[in-house]
C-alpha cells in the first residue's frame, strides 16, 4: 500500500503495471536528472511510449525462443526510445557505440551453465573489469596462505583401510603400523594387534600376528603404543601394554614392554622371554643390536632408571647406575642422548644432560625452572622443546644453551620440521583425538641466569582444514605426513609442500 501511495497509483492499477510505471520513472530520472528534480513520482504522468520500453517479464521459457539484443554502452538505451517513438520495431542489428558493440545473440546462446541473455551485466566494461578484480584479489589471497597449507587442498596418497592402533616412519621411508584384532578366549576379550610393513611402494606385508602370540601359560591381552627402528632399518623396537590374567582369582597385572622384531618378521628374544617387561622407550647404539631403555620398577611415579639390552644375548647391566631421568632423547646418527636428570626424591631442579650410551660420561648443558614431559630433539640434534607446564613450551639451543624461548601452545604431542623452522602439535595428550596445528620456531635469544623470559603466544596454523587426528606423524625427509583419523581409525598418507 505505501509503495502505491509513493508513485501516485490509482487503486485500480494491477500490480504489474505499477511496477512498469515505477521502473520506467526512474529511467526518466537517469536520463534528466537535474529537470527530474522535485518531481513528485506520478504514474500518470509516464507515457505509453516509455511503457513499451518495460514489456512485462517472460517465463524463463518464452525468453529462450526469442532472439535476444545484448550491449556494450550505454546508447542501446537511446535507440530503443528512438525506434519505440516511431513505431518501429525493435531491430537487431549490430551496431559500433562510443563504448563498444551492441551484439545480437541467437536465440538460446548458451554460455557455461546459464544464457547469454542472463549475462548482460557480466559483458558490459564496468561488469568485465569487476571479474577481473575480483580474480586478481582472489590470486592474491590464494598465494599469500603460507606453503605449509598446501597439504590441505590434497587428497590422501595412501590409505591404509585397517583400524591403526599405532604408526612409525623408518629411516627409509616405510612405515611399521599394527592393526587391532580382538580374539574370544573362554570368558575374556583379548587383543592382540597384528604388526605390518608399508613399503614405499604402497605395498604391505604382515610381519607379526597377534593370535598366536603367547607369554607364559597365563591369558594375556596387549596393546601397541608405539615403535622405534635401530639406525639402519631392520630391527623394530615394539612398545607393548600388556595385561596378564590370573585365572585363578581374577586378578590383572599391567606393564609395558619390548617386543623385538626384524623387517621381515622374525621375533628376536633377548631373553627367556620374548617381551622385555617393565621397559619402555628404548636408545638405540649405532651397532643396530644394543639398547639403552627406561626402567619404572621400584621407582617413584614418572621416574626411571636406564638398563642395557643386547637384542640378541639379553639383558647387559645397568647404565648411569645409581642416577635417575625424567625422560631422554636419542641424538640421531650418534651413540649419544639428551636426558632429563632429577633426583629420585624430586630434590632440586630438572637438568639436561647429555649422556654417552656407550662410555656413561655425561655433560650438564643446562639447569631447567621446570619439566613437564615431552622433550624433543630437533633432526639435528641442535635444539631441545620440552614443556615446563600444561601451557608453556621452551625450546633451547643446545649449542649455545642460554639462547632459548618460550610460548604459551598448551599441552600436546610435538614433533619437529625437517627444516627444523616448524613444531607440528596435537593439542591433546597421546592417544586421544585433536586438531594438528604447526607453530613457528621463534628466534632464540640469550638470557642471563634469574632473568624474567617473555612468553610468546602463536597463532596455532591449522592443518588438514583443522580435521581431527588420533596420531601423526613425519616422514625422513619432510616430504610426507601420515595421520590416524578416529572413528575407523584408518591410516592415510598426505604429501607436505
Amino acid at each position: 500500500m505505501l509503495y502505491r501511495v509513493h508513485w501516485g497509483a490509482p487503486e485500480t492499477m494491477s500490480w504489474q503495471r505499477l511496477k512498469q510505471c515505477a521502473r520506467a520513472w526512474l529511467d526518466r530520472i537517469r536520463r534528466d536528472e537535474q529537470s527530474a528534480q522535485g518531481l513528485k513520482p506520478d504514474c500518470e504522468q509516464v507515457s505509453m511510449s516509455e511503457l513499451k520500453l518495460r514489456p512485462p517479464r517472460e517465463s524463463k521459457n518464452a525468453a529462450r525462443l526469442k532472439t535476444g539484443r545484448y550491449e556494450i554502452g550505454k546508447e542501446s538505451r537511446e535507440i530503443q526510445e528512438r525506434t519505440a517513438s516511431e513505431g518501429g520495431p525493435y531491430k537487431s542489428k549490430e551496431r559500433q557505440t562510443q563504448k563498444g558493440t551492441m551484439y545480437r545473440a541467437p536465440a538460446g546462446a548458451w554460455l557455461g551453465k546459464r544464457f547469454l541473455h542472463k549475462r548482460r551485466d557480466r559483458l558490459t566494461p564496468e561488469g568485465v573489469s569487476y571479474r577481473i578484480a575480483r580474480a586478481v584479489i582472489a590470486a592474491l589471497l590464494i598465494s599469500s596462505l603460507p606453503s605449509a597449507f598446501a597439504q590441505n587442498m590434497e587428497k590422501a596418497v595412501v590409505t591404509v583401510d585397517d583400524e591403526v592402533t599405532a604408526f612409525t616412519y623408518a629411516p627409509d621411508g616405510r612405515i611399521v603400523f599394527s592393526a587391532r584384532k580382538m580374539y574370544k578366549a573362554k570368558k575374556y576379550d583379548l587383543e592382540r594387534d597384528d604388526i605390518y610393513v608399508l613399503e614405499q611402494n604402497g605395498k604391505r606385508k604382515k610381519i607379526f600376528s597377534g593370535e598366536k602370540f603367547t607369554l607364559g601359560d597365563k591369558p594375556f591381552t596387549y596393546l601397541i603404543e608405539g615403535f622405534t627402528w635401530s639406525p639402519n632399518g631392520k630391527i623394530v623396537a615394539v612398545q607393548m601394554y600388556t595385561t596378564t590374567v590370573d585365572i585363578d582369582d581374577g586378578t590383572t597385572q599391567d606393564a609395558r614392554g619390548l617386543l623385538f622384531l626384524d623387517d621381515q618378521g622374525r621375533m628376536l628374544k633377548p631373553g627367556k622371554d620374548p617381551v622385555v617387561l617393565d621397559a619402555q622407550n628404548p636408545l638405540w647404539l649405532r651397532d643396530n643390536q644394543t639398547v639403552v631403555y627406561m626402567n619404572n620398577k621400584d621407582m617413584p611415579l614418572g621416574v626411571y632408571s636406564l638398563q642395557y639390552l643386547n637384542v640378541s644375548s639379553g639383558p647387559a647391566g645397568k647404565a648411569f647406575e645409581g642416577r635417575t631421568f625424567l625422560d631422554a632423547a636419542r641424538i640421531s646418527g650418534s651413540n649419544s642422548a639428551m636426558a632429563v636428570e632429577r633426583d629420585r626424591n624430586m630434590d632440586g631442579p630438572p637438568r639436561i644432560q647429555k649422556l654417552e650410551l656407550l662410555s656413561q660420561e655425561t655433560q650438564e648443558v643446562a639447569t631447567l625452572d621446570e619439566f613437564a614431559g615431552e622433550l624433543s630433539l630437533s633432526p639435528s640434534g641442535t635444539k631441545a622443546a620440552y614443556y615446563l607446564d600444561k601451557e608453556v613450551l621452551e625450546i633451547r639451543d643446545l649449542t649455545a644453551p642460554n639462547k632459548l624461548a618460550r610460548m604459551r601452545v598448551g599441552l600436546g604431542v610435538l614433533q619437529w620440521s625437517g627444516d627444523e623452522a616448524r613444531i607440528l602439535l596435537k593439542r591433546t595428550v597421546e592417544k586421544k583425538s585433536a586438531d594438528l596445528v604447526w607453530v613457528a620456531v621463534p628466534e632464540l635469544k640469550a638470557y642471563a641466569n634469574r632473568t624474567e623470559i617473555p612468553i610468546d603466544e602463536p597463532t596455532p596454523n591449522f592443518l588438514l582444514h583443522g580435521l581431527t587426528i588420533r596420531e601423526y606423524g613425519i616422514s625422513p625427509d619432510g616430504k610426507f605426513l601420515g595421520v590416524v583419523l578416529p572413528g575407523k581409525r584408518n591410516l592415510e598418507i598426505f604429501p607436505m609442500r
